[in-house]
């Protein structure tokens, strides 16, 4: 192993493309994956993710995912993926885009935030056109429902139980290939043309297209304002607007869920609260508390 670089990240390299990684630079790390820029001893670079062995996902599953949609919309190539002998870990190589996310381009002033809403618009319309195949493994529904209610406080699911009905009445809806985390960050610009790649395929499955495209309006802050049409004009297929609520509820509730005390919870719950106001019909009212005589 040549020194910095990390054991997992060298056994990847040489075991899925039979090249020696020279240099490592940490990415992002969470409790089940990690992902580097790698050097490899080739001269070419490659993002190297690593996923632990209690991840609910794993390399490969990601790799299916990545190359299923690959004809759709634009993604980075898949060089390798699969287990790494003896480490009970998984590992996905992809091509190395560069560095330049959505995000980092918005904040830097290069791309205004309003066209790269429209930019997300379509990378959702062009991903949801991809074909899913039947025999594509789905999440069930009550399965996402049951794991977040494992991480709210009593009473939290029960507040949005007229929005949890109306997602389970139209579970049976045929799916699409949703990404599950599409935000500015998670889109990396590529090329002499500046094109716009989707990336960290981690939670994408198949889904309800509404699902995709709320998550997107939640994690971009673009729910209740005009920017909100930005993403909505740009993208080219017809949305239900009851569920496409709906499912912004569910995923504002799991981001207050997993937000950290303090200011991020004060964000999450002013939202949560927002939506509260705008769509009370997929609330229960909160019952009065009795009081004691």
């Amino acid at each position: 192993m040549t020194a910095g670089v990390p054991t997992a990240v060298s056994r990847a390299c040489t075991t899925l493309l039979g090249v020696p990684a020279r240099t490592a630079q940490r990415l992002a790390a969470g409790t089940r994956t990690a992902v580097y820029r790698t050097g490899l001893a080739d001269g070419r670079s490659v993002v190297v993710k690593l996923y632990a062995a209690t991840a609910r996902r794993n390399a490969i599953t990601e790799g299916s995912a990545i190359r299923a949609v690959a004809t759709r919309v634009p993604v980075p190539a898949v060089l390798g993926c699969g287990p790494l002998p003896g480490h009970g870990s998984t590992a996905l190589i992809t091509a190395d885009l560069g560095p330049l996310t959505l995000g980092g381009a918005v904040n830097s002033g290069q791309v205004p935030s309003e066209r790269a809403l429209r930019d997300l618009g379509g990378l959702l319309g062009r991903l949801h056109r991809a074909p899913v195949h039947v025999s594509t493994p789905r999440r069930p529904f009550y399965e996402q429902v049951s794991s977040l209610g494992r991480r709210c406080p009593p009473g939290t699911l029960d507040r949005i139980g007229p929005a949890l009905a109306a997602l389970a009445d139209a579970a049976h809806l045929a799916p699409v290939w949703c990404h599950g985390d599409v935000h500015f960050d998670n889109v990396v610009i590529s090329g002499p043309r500046a094109v716009r790649h989707l990336v960290d395929f981690t939670d994408a499955a198949p889904g309800a297209r509404e699902s995709d495209v709320a998550q997107t309006l939640v994690m971009t802050d673009a729910l209740a304002s005009v920017r909100a049409g930005f993403l909505s004009d740009s993208y080219p297929l017809a949305l239900d607007p009851r569920l496409l609520s709906a499912w912004a509820v569910l995923h504002t509730v799991r981001c207050w869920a997993h937000s950290s005390p303090g200011d991020d919870r004060v964000l999450w719950t002013g939202r949560l609260n927002e939506l509260a106001r705008r769509t009370p019909h997929l609330f229960h009212a909160p019952r009065p508390q009795r009081t004691r005589r």
